[in-house]
């Protein structure tokens, strides 16, 4: 069975740079073989990222992202079994929140700001669906 889990946090300060990418290569390396695959949008006090793969592998992958102490108030934002998956190309495929359209934040929040912690996780996951149909500004990582 295919699952999908949508979920935002707060980087620790610590998450910056090189420690970034140290997570997106630690990511790109094991999600294959556990057939997990996914996006990550980041900015420098917000990830939101979609894993999609078994339940099983996608509840211990999410598990461990909540007792990962670089991440704070990991909150799930949608949970849902799946027939097919919308992010099967990528092993983690990145988006910087910093090159997103205000046009298009505004299509789907009532601000000119990308806050998943105040809207639903379905007007967040259109947002990442149209990025991936304009998959313009994604790094696919594979």
């Amino acid at each position: 069975m295919l699952v999908r889990c949508l979920y935002a946090s707060r980087p620790t300060p610590s998450i910056q740079g090189a420690a970034l990418d140290k997570i997106l290569e630690q990511s790109r390396k094991n999600n294959p073989a556990l057939g997990i695959t996914g996006l990550l949008c980041v900015s420098d006090n917000l990830f939101i990222q979609v894993i999609e793969g078994g339940r099983d592998e996608v509840c211990e992958l999410f598990n461990a992202i909540v007792r990962d102490d670089r991440h704070q108030q990991v909150r799930i934002l949608s949970y849902e079994e799946i027939t097919e998956r919308r992010f099967g190309g990528w092993t983690m495929g990145q988006v910087s929140i910093a090159k997103l359209n205000p046009s298009l934040l505004l299509k789907y929040f009532k601000r000119v700001e990308l806050d998943p912690f105040d809207c639903s996780g379905q007007a967040t996951m259109s947002l990442l669906g149209e990025l991936v149909a304009t998959a313009s500004i994604l790094n696919r990582g594979d």
